[in-house]
């Protein structure tokens, strides 16, 4: 008698590791395929463009300073193909990389890793889960075709100076908005924070972005943006006009004292598996605001952030997901909304005008 057929297992995703250290792709491999990854491995872009014409990969993990073509073309070529790869920039946390990592993520990339810290004892404990799970949420993200930006439109600001900001910031505000991202959300938040007026309620941004990116990452959207966004330090006002950024490997608090918000950076250990949390950061707008917070939860891989909104939303908050349409990965926003944490459900361009709305 013949045994019926098993169904075929689904073949192991594919990753692309490209870097010039041959330790480095040693590393990488090593970590990808305890996770049940098939890795292969460029020493730089030409010989990964070799790979990539025999067959598609499923992700890229690539480093920025390489020989014969830097990481930043790569990716350009990347993202301007008609299908284009999910791609992370593996950096090291310092030195002028930094920047340029930045930039990769407005080129179309969807995230940052940390770069193995060679000779230093226990990076694959303390780091290996962390890289996992952002190779895990770029293998799910959607990524489309980046066509040419537009050139900026300049107002009056490029002649003459704007009214200092110190002035709006005298403003306090009983409203205060909490908002959540992970893969794809620097792009997200670049759009939702470019649309406020300069008035806008005080916002606190969780982002899973390592530590060294968030302080440049912030400063980056100040340059952007109407209001003032900059990393959160401890006791930092969370008032009108303001956004603050949870600086990378701590968690971020909201507190109140009488009419005033306030910024409290936390240790401690990663909740959701990560730090910042944004489970932490809502939490703590719901128990500092309750009924007058504003939750808003964007692109991201897990579900960091679920049971937070969740929280908001029971103390009287407006909670707001992003949409599957419009979300680089819909994992977060489907999860809280799976849990029945989100008000409603928005996609990208709408959240701005209804997160003001709520908080008016």
């Amino acid at each position: 008698m013949t045994s019926p057929s098993r169904p075929a297992s689904p073949a192991p995703p594919r990753v692309l590791v490209v870097d010039d250290s041959a330790v480095v792709r040693q590393v990488l491999t090593a970590i990808l395929s305890s996770a049940g990854m098939q890795v292969e491995v460029a020493g730089d872009p030409l010989i990964a463009m070799e790979r990539m014409a025999r067959q598609r990969p499923d992700a890229v993990v690539l480093d920025i300073e390489m020989p014969r073509m830097d990481g930043l073309t790569f990716l350009r070529r990347l993202m301007s193909a008609d299908e284009p790869v999910p791609a992370l920039i593996c950096s090291s946390l310092a030195g002028p990389g930094t920047e340029v990592a930045l930039q990769a993520l407005d080129e179309g990339a969807v995230g940052i890793v940390e770069k193995p810290r060679l000779g230093v004892k226990g990076f694959l404990q303390d780091s290996a889960r962390q890289l996992i799970e952002a190779v895990r949420g770029a293998l799910h993200a959607r990524v489309r075709t980046r066509a040419a930006r537009p050139e900026p439109r300049h107002d009056a600001g490029a002649v003459l100076p704007p009214p200092a900001k110190a002035v709006r910031l005298a403003t306090t505000t009983s409203k205060v908005v909490a908002v959540g991202a992970s893969t794809g959300g620097t792009e997200a938040l670049r759009e939702l924070l470019m649309a406020l007026p300069p008035d806008a309620p005080g916002i606190a941004i969780v982002q899973h972005m390592p530590e060294a990116f968030t302080g440049p990452f912030a400063r980056r959207l100040h340059g952007l943006c109407r209001i003032e966004v900059k990393e959160a330090q401890q006791g930092d006002r969370l008032c009108s006009g303001r956004a603050l950024v949870a600086p990378g490997n701590h968690h971020l608090a909201v507190r109140r004292s009488g009419a005033h918000y306030f910024a409290e950076v936390l240790e401690g250990p990663p909740v959701s598996r990560h730090r910042p949390s944004v489970d932490v950061l809502f939490r703590s707008t719901a128990q500092a605001a309750g009924a007058n917070a504003v939750g808003v939860i964007l692109t991201g891989m897990g579900d960091d952030g679920a049971q937070g909104l969740l929280e908001l939303r029971q103390a009287g908050a407006h909670t707001i997901a992003q949409d599957e349409a419009t979300s680089v990965v819909f994992g977060m926003p489907r999860m809280a909304i799976e849990a029945g944490a989100a008000s409603e459900v928005l996609p990208l361009p709408a959240i701005a005008a209804a997160m003001l709305r709520r908080a008016s």
